[in-house]
């Protein structure tokens, strides 16, 4: 059995948090070798490294976010009933959830940026299959593309972790989530309007962001050279810390803002079409709501810069986001309130989440093991979302109390942030 997982206080000392001095040096039986890396050791974030990390950001979701808008053409194209199309939309997050536990342990043997590569060439060839004119690719495809894509989920915050200066991790994050929301937003905008204008109709367009994966796979390729070295020194990898609290802390709020996410995605333009707003209305309050959440992730670094401590930051924006479907079933009418209370904790939830993966964990091993636990969990918990309001609704007839229970979780992801915000490490103890 491995050794109990804690939680130590981060080390601010003037070597950083990687120092051999500090609590990283600590080297169990279960831990990840990798060379001391102290703020000052640790190269500069250079343009190259940004773009890399920009680009892989930018596969993320493109090739998620137009399904549904195209899902009506596709279910007519291919026959699909309503319950097929949402499994189709749901499949990408069940396979988050199985593939995103086999990172860390892929990660050790064959080395992040090798990992990354592989990962990107899965994604393409999923891509592929996926537009071919066959029910089975359709579905086949979507599961390649998403194991892929669990994978740069998994990897890029431990590739940050190792690679970018601890005070610049939370700007770094913010930056890839900008970029990863603008590509999504963009692909939600142009599907319909490609598979009108392309030969091949909706599959053509479900192809198009093969050429961001392109152009990633270009820019990964010579960051291979010299990758892979922690899987040779014969240490044993960084286990999943399934034993830490403040490991399940960061795994249940990331967990609970992709579901809020992922629900007002799905169901907020019916909340406010069954409350009398326009279809053409609704869609555009859930394109306000993403812009919103954008500006909020690229804002909240300047907000926070020089703050270790995030624990009421993230249970301010979980509240915030409370109190946005608290507008919503108490006063529907002022749905531009509380498209932009989403909006603002939404975005600021996010960012945080993802940074977590990163800043709790006290190495780039650990954080790919922390990553792939929290995204396990949070994809399977956000997989739950849309399918248990529909439930709700359909039992009640009503959006009163899905909106209620989404007020509820919204107070849980307040307190799971809280602790997950405590400036301290997911960590292994050192050996007695």
């Amino acid at each position: 059995m491995s050794p109990q997982l804690s939680s130590t206080p981060r080390q601010h000392s003037a070597s950083g948090p990687d120092s051999a001095s500090g609590p990283d040096s600590a080297s169990g039986p279960n831990s990840v070798s990798e060379p001391a890396a102290t703020d000052s050791t640790r190269p500069a974030v250079s343009i190259g490294l940004v773009l890399a990390i920009c680009l892989v950001a930018a596969n993320l979701r493109t090739s998620l976010t137009g399904v549904g808008t195209l899902l009506p053409a596709i279910e007519q194209g291919s026959g699909l009933t309503a319950s097929w199309g949402g499994l189709l939309s749901t499949l990408p997050l069940l396979t988050f959830a199985a593939t995103s536990p086999l990172v860390a342990r892929a990660s050790h043997r064959f080395g992040s940026a090798r990992l990354l590569v592989a990962a990107l060439g899965a994604l393409a060839v999923g891509t592929v299959v996926r537009s071919l004119p066959s029910v089975s690719c359709l579905f086949a495809g979507t599961v390649i593309l998403s194991a892929a894509i669990a994978f740069g989920n998994v990897l890029l915050p431990a590739m940050i972790r190792r690679s970018v200066p601890a005070h610049r991790i939370q700007g770094i994050s913010a930056l890839y989530v900008t970029v990863m929301g603008i590509t999504a937003a963009v692909s939600s905008g142009i599907s319909a309007p490609l598979s009108h204008s392309l030969p091949g109709s909706w599959h053509t367009a479900l192809a198009w962001g093969i050429a961001f994966t392109v152009a990633a796979l270009l820019v990964w390729l010579p960051r291979m050279r010299g990758d892979g070295a922690r899987a040779s020194t014969g240490t044993t990898r960084s286990p999943a810390p399934w034993r830490s609290g403040l490991a399940w802390q960061v795994s249940m709020f990331m967990g609970l803002q992709s579901l809020a996410f992922y629900t007002a995605v799905a169901w907020l333009p019916s909340i406010l079409i069954h409350h009398g707003t326009s279809s053409t209305a609704a869609g555009w309050m859930l394109f306000y709501y993403q812009l919103i959440s954008l500006a909020t992730s690229g804002l909240l670094p300047l907000l926070t810069r020089g703050r270790h401590d995030q624990r009421w930051t993230a249970a301010g924006a979980s509240v915030t986001v409370a109190g946005g479907f608290t507008v919503l079933v108490s006063a529907p009418a002022l749905s531009v309130v509380a498209c932009t209370l989403l909006g603002l904790g939404g975005g600021a939830c996010l960012v945080l989440a993802l940074t977590f993966q990163s800043e709790r964990a006290g190495s780039s091993g650990e954080a790919a093991a922390l990553a792939g636990m929290a995204q396990s969990i949070g994809y399977l918990v956000a997989a739950a979302g849309p399918l248990l309001l529909g439930i709700l609704h359909d039992s009640t007839g009503s959006w009163t109390l899905p909106l209620i229970v989404l007020v509820v979780l919204g107070i849980a992801m307040a307190a799971a942030g809280y602790g997950a915000g405590q400036d301290r490490h997911v960590r292994l103890p050192r050996p007695r």
